[in-house]
């Protein structure tokens, strides 16, 4: 594979307050069906099963999240799990073809930066 993700999925963690909405947002965002399992185990079976990402094709994934911060800071035992999750789904991945990317994406309106810009 060359170049960059070709699909993008956004994952919006805006106004999460725990796992359970954790779960829920990914059902919304990821388009995940009803049955999903809402648990850590089922959340990296989605992310390394390619039926679930958008038009099977074999193009790389690229999974932004978004709005983590405040997710993070009130539960971080819960993010840590998630990020184990985020980093075992993207080595089960690596060397196969489609890859998963995961970026964590920064800013936002409720994060203030340590520094002022340049």
């Amino acid at each position: 594979m060359t170049g960059g993700p070709d699909r993008i999925r956004v994952l919006d963690l805006e106004g999460v307050k725990d796992k359970a909405g954790f779960m829920d947002r990914c059902v919304r965002d990821l388009e995940l069906p009803d049955w999903f399992g809402r648990n850590w185990d089922a959340l990296f079976d989605v992310l390394t099963d390619v039926s679930f990402w958008p038009d099977g094709s074999e193009q790389a994934l690229l999974l932004s999240v978004e709005g983590w911060r405040p997710y993070a800071s009130a539960r971080p035992e819960d993010w840590e799990t998630a990020l184990d999750v985020f980093t075992d789904a993207v080595d089960r991945r690596r060397g196969r073809n489609p890859r998963l990317v995961i970026a964590l994406t920064l800013g936002g309106s409720d994060h203030t930066p340590s520094r002022p810009p340049v």
